[in-house]
C-alpha cells in the first residue's frame, strides 16, 4: 500500500462499523465470517443477527448516544452487539469479562452505561458479573446472554453523520496510572485501522485468522476482528488462549493469519517438548505486538513456523496501529516497523523539538486513526493532545535514518539510577535472551531521594533449572553496573491484562511494598 492511497481509502470508507458485515453479506453471502468453535457464520447469518440484535436494543430503549457496555470474551455474541450498537449510533463498551468486580463496575459507572450485556455462554466471569447485577437471562440464536436493567439517568450524547466525529467505541485503558480513562475512537478511526490492517497485511476473502486476542481491547477489536471482516475473510474466534488450541486450530482450521502478544508466543513455545523444532502450517502470515519483542523470542519463533515474525507497535489512543513491519520487508531486528500510510510521527526532546535520526525521544503522532479524546476528561484530553492534532504517546522512540522506529519504552517507566537513564527494555531483552527466562518485567523502586533501584521480575522455564544468580550472572556480563537489577524476583506467572499485556503498574507497587516491608514500614 502506498501513502499515495491515503486519500482514496478514506474516502471510500463506509460510515459506520455496521457497514462492513453488509457490504460482506452483499458481496459473498455466504462466504465464511465467524466459526465460533462449533459452526460457521455466514456473512448474510451474520447481517441478519446485526440487524435483529439492533431491533432488540431500539426494543430495550437503547437511543442514539448511549453507552452499551459488553461485559464479554470472544464470541459470536460480542461482534454482533459490537455492530448493532453501531448499527443504531450507540457506543460499544467493551469490558473483558475477567475482571475484577471493582474494574468492571468503575467502568460501568463512569461510562453511564444505558445496558449492560453479559456474554454469559461463553465466560463464566461474564456471567458471574451479571449475576451481581441482577441481570436476567436470554437465549439467543448465538448462545445465552444476560441482560442488564435500564438505566433512567443515562443522558445521550449527541449522534453525527461524520463517521469521523462520531463515537464508535469507547475503551478504557489504565495505561501507567492504574486510574481506568475511557478512549473515544471514531467509526472513522477503526475503519481506518481495518483496512490499512487488512491491506498491509495483503488479506483476501479466502484467508482464516486465528481470533484470541481480546475484542475487549483495541488490537483485538480494530487490526484483528474488524481487519479480518472488512477483507472479507473468516475469524475464528477463541475466548482464552491456551497453546494446545492454538495448535488444534492451526492443524484443524489450517489458519492462515495468526496475529498475537510476544506472551502468547513463549508460552507456546515453552510448551512445546523439542526446542527448535518446527511446525508444518498453513501459515502465510504471523505478527507479534501489544508489548516488546525481544531478539530471542523473535528468532525462536521464526524458527518454530519458518516464517518472518512481523512486528508493530500501537496504543488504544491510536486505533490502536501507529508502525508495523511491511509484509514484503520483513526485519531482522526488533524495529515495530514504519509508520503505517496516513500518519504521521515526530520524535521530539522535552520541549517539544525534533531530534535527530537515532536520538531516542518522545513520540508524537497524528493522523485519521487518533482518539477524539478521553470520555468526561477534558484536562487529560488536553494533557494528551497538542498544538496541530499530535497526539503524545508517552513513549520514547528512536527513529533510524532508513524510518524505522524502536520503541525504548514509557516514559513514566524511565529508572533514574544514580542520575542515569535506564530503560526497562534495554534489561528485559537481556533477561529473555536467557534460555531460562520466558519472560520478564523491570520496573523502578524509590531507594533514596531522587534515586531509583532496578527491580527484576522473572517467569522462568519449567523446563530448565536456573537459579538468580545465574541470571544476576548473565546481566553482569551485559549491562553495565548502574543498569543491572539491585533485585530479580521469580514469579509462577507475571501479572497481565487479558491481551497478554504484563500489568508493570503492579508489579512497581509490589516492588516498593516489598521495600516497604523490608525497612520495617507498613
Amino acid at each position: 500500500m502506498r501513502d499515495t492511497d491515503t486519500a482514496s481509502l478514506l474516502e471510500a470508507l463506509p460510515a459506520r462499523l455496521c457497514d462492513i458485515v453488509r457490504a460482506g453479506a452483499a458481496r459473498a453471502p455466504h462466504d465464511h465470517a465467524l466459526h465460533d468453535g462449533q459452526r460457521h457464520w455466514s456473512y448474510a447469518a451474520l447481517a441478519q443477527a446485526v440487524d435483529d440484535t439492533a431491533a432488540l436494543l431500539r426494543k430495550l430503549k437503547v437511543r442514539g448516544g448511549d453507552r452499551v457496555m459488553v461485559v464479554a470474551e470472544n464470541c459470536v455474541a460480542q461482534a454482533v452487539l459490537t455492530f448493532a450498537c453501531a448499527a443504531v449510533d450507540a457506543w460499544v463498551v467493551h469490558v473483558n469479562g475477567r475482571l475484577s468486580a471493582r474494574e468492571v463496575d468503575l467502568i460501568r459507572d463512569h461510562s453511564g452505561a444505558r445496558r449492560v450485556f453479559y456474554t454469559a455462554s461463553c465466560s463464566p466471569e461474564a456471567a458471574a458479573h451479571g449475576q451481581r447485577h441482577g441481570a436476567r437471562v436470554a437465549d439467543t440464536a448465538f448462545g445465552q446472554w444476560m441482560i442488564g436493567e435500564l438505566n433512567t439517568a443515562c443522558v445521550p450524547e449527541p449522534v453525527h453523520a461524520d463517521g469521523a466525529t462520531q463515537t464508535a467505541a469507547l475503551l478504557y485503558t489504565t495505561g501507567t496510572t492504574g486510574q481506568p480513562k475511557g478512549v473515544m475512537l471514531s467509526h472513522r478511526s477503526l475503519l481506518y485501522i481495518a483496512a490499512v490492517s487488512s491491506r498491509l497485511r495483503g488479506l483476501q476473502p479466502s484467508d482464516r485468522a486465528w481470533g484470541v486476542l481480546p475484542i475487549s481491547h483495541v488490537y483485538g477489536l480494530a487490526s484483528v476482528m474488524l481487519g479480518t471482516l472488512y477483507a472479507g475473510a473468516c475469524l475464528y474466534l477463541c475466548p482464552r488462549f491456551q497453546p494446545a488450541l492454538l495448535l488444534q486450530a492451526l492443524e484443524h482450521h489450517r489458519l492462515t493469519i495468526l496475529q498475537g502478544v510476544p506472551g502468547m508466543y513463549a508460552r507456546l513455545l515453552e510448551t512445546l517438548a523439542t526446542p527448535g523444532q518446527r511446525l508444518e502450517t498453513q501459515l502465510r502470515f504471523i505478527y507479534a505486538g501489544g508489548s516488546p519483542l525481544t531478539p530471542t523470542l523473535k528468532a525462536d519463533v521464526e524458527q518454530l513456523f519458518g516464517l518472518p515474525l512481523h512486528n508493530g507497535y500501537g496504543l488504544t489512543e491510536s486505533a490502536p496501529t501507529i508502525s508495523q513491519t511491511r509484509l514484503d520487508q520483513p526485519r531482522a531486528d526488533t524495529s515495530v516497523g514504519m509508520v503505517i500510510p496516513g500518519v504521521e510521527a515526530r520524535v521530539v526532546d522535552a520541549d517539544g523539538v525534533d531530534v535527530a535520526p537515532g536520538t531516542p525521544g518522545e513520540l508524537w503522532v497524528r493522523g485519521p486513526n487518533v482518539m477524539l479524546g478521553y470520555y468526561r476528561e477534558p484536562g487529560l484530553s488536553a494533557a494528551a493532545m497538542h498544538p496541530g492534532g499530535w497526539l503524545n504517546t508517552g513513549d520514547i522512540a528512536r527513529r533510524d535514518a532508513d524510518g524505522a522506529l524502536f520503541i525504548a519504552g514509557r516514559t513514566k517507566e524511565l529508572i533514574i539510577r544514580s542520575g542515569f537513564n535506564v530503560y526497562p527494555l534495554e534489561v528485559e531483552t537481556v533477561l529473555n535472551a536467557h534460555p531460562g527466562v520466558t519472560q520478564s518485567a523491570v520496573v523502578g523502586r524509590s531507594a533514596a531521594e531522587g534515586n531509583e533501584e532496578v527491580v527484576a521480575y522473572v517467569e522462568l522455564d519449567p523446563r530448565r533449572d536456573v537459579t538468580l544468580d545465574e541470571l544476576h550472572r548473565h546481566l553482569a556480563g551485559a549491562l553495565a553496573p548502574y543498569k543491572r537489577p539491585a533485585e530479580i524476583i521469580a514469579m509462577a506467572a507475571l501479572p497481565a491484562a487479558a491481551s497478554g499485556k504484563i500489568l508493570k503498574n503492579q508489579l512497581r507497587q509490589m516492588a516498593q511494598g516489598a521495600v516497604h516491608n523490608k525497612h520495617g514500614r507498613e
